[in-house]
């Protein structure tokens, strides 16, 4: 909290003590007898309605205590009341009630014993006292208002807070029953399909080398990537099951210590493939780590879907604060008449969106296509 956010409350309140202490002091200086001490007994009862937020009954007490006096000794009419009303006022505000209604019937009691044996008549002092009567009520009817109003504003609040916390926690719950949901479709979906190729493909691998031919390298390819394909599934699944899909659970997703992997199963398909690493290699973030591993990934399946015969080159660059992965082909795409985007380049631009890089993805001048993802190493969450 700043200085005059400290200050602030207790400047109103020594505000408010001031407008109170005007009328009781000038009836104060103006009646009979009155001197100094009076003064300094207006003064202190009303300064004391500054404590009003610490202590508000050493307030009460104070305020009425002073003003007492002060109608015993100079009677300077009604206008000594105010800072009693006042006192009143914030203590019942406060919750107190027998406190204020005890000061009240002090101070009554006390102002119609001065001035009864005056010269004013007793109707006349009956009714000062109604008067002043109906002030303490007013002034107990009113905080009791102030008091239910900030009840019931306290009770929306708080009930508009556990709205807002049932909102984010059924949020939460549907947003975890839908993970699970599709954990499972992926699993009944994929899992089956997948088990069925690795298998089969590990069987014609086995049938081959038991008959002595030679193993073709498309088939070791697909035992190779059915497997990998296994292993990246149950990672997923594990996210997706994991409490609030927390992150811990893709460990054994792929990043780029697999990437020789990736591009030798690439160059078993028939895609020559080379591999450029410069800059000093380092640790990576999770989650450059596997955006980086995709864009690769993404990258080279394209080459090889729709660029049939062309060679494509892997550049990894770790630069100062971030990684440029960069994939070019030598294929027939034409920069006059640039491939429609599939799902392939939009998930790459998004990955590399959510880090905060950049991705270019063209073809390039000379012919052929270029990727090119920059990953800025502290965007990553």
């Amino acid at each position: 909290m700043s200085f005059i956010g400290r200050w602030r409350p207790l400047a109103l309140d020594a505000l408010r003590a001031v407008v109170v202490a005007v009328l009781p002091a000038v009836f104060v200086i103006a009646a009979p007898g009155a001197g100094a001490a009076d003064v300094a007994l207006v003064l202190t009862g009303c300064l004391a309605l500054t404590l009003r937020e610490r202590a508000p009954l050493v307030t009460l007490l104070v305020s009425t205590a002073c003003m007492l006096a002060v109608v015993v000794h100079v009677q300077p009419g009604p206008s000594a009341v105010f800072p009693v009303l006042v006192a009143v006022f914030l203590a019942v505000q406060a919750g107190h009630r027998a406190a204020p209604a005890l000061a009240a019937a002090a101070f009554l009691g006390a102002d119609l014993a001065v001035n009864l044996p005056g010269s004013g008549g007793a109707l006349e002092d009956l009714e000062n006292t109604s008067l002043l009567l109906g002030w303490f009520v007013a002034a107990f009817g009113a905080a009791a208002v102030a008091r239910a109003r900030q009840a019931y504003l306290e009770e929306a609040e708080r009930r508009a807070a556990e709205a807002e916390r049932t909102r984010e926690e059924a949020a939460l719950r549907r947003a975890g029953e839908e993970r699970l949901r599709i954990a499972r479709e992926l699993h009944d979906s994929l899992t089956h399909s997948i088990s069925i190729i690795k298998v089969q493909a590990g069987v014609a691998v086995h049938v081959a080398r038991r008959r002595g031919e030679e193993v073709p390298p498309a088939l070791l390819a697909v035992q190779e990537a059915s497997g990998d394909a296994m292993r990246e599934l149950r990672a997923t699944l594990e996210v997706l099951r994991a409490p609030g899909g927390a992150a811990g659970g893709a460990d054994g997703a792929s990043g780029l210590d697999r990437l020789d992997d990736l591009v030798e199963r690439a160059r078993s398909t028939g895609l020559p493939a080379t591999v450029t690493i410069s800059g000093a290699r380092r640790d990576l973030p999770a989650e450059v780590d596997r955006a980086a591993y995709r864009i690769v990934q993404e990258a080279l399946t394209n080459v090889s879907r729709h660029a049939g015969g062309a060679a494509a080159e892997v550049r990894i660059d770790y630069t100062g604060d971030g990684l440029v992965v960069r994939v070019d082909d030598d294929g027939k795409a034409d920069p006059d008449a640039p491939p429609v985007p599939g799902t392939g380049l939009l998930g790459m631009r998004e990955r590399v969106a959510a880090l905060g890089g950049r991705l270019r993805a063209e073809p390039r001048p000379g012919g052929g296509f270029s990727v090119c993802a920059e990953l800025p190493l502290g965007g990553a969450a």
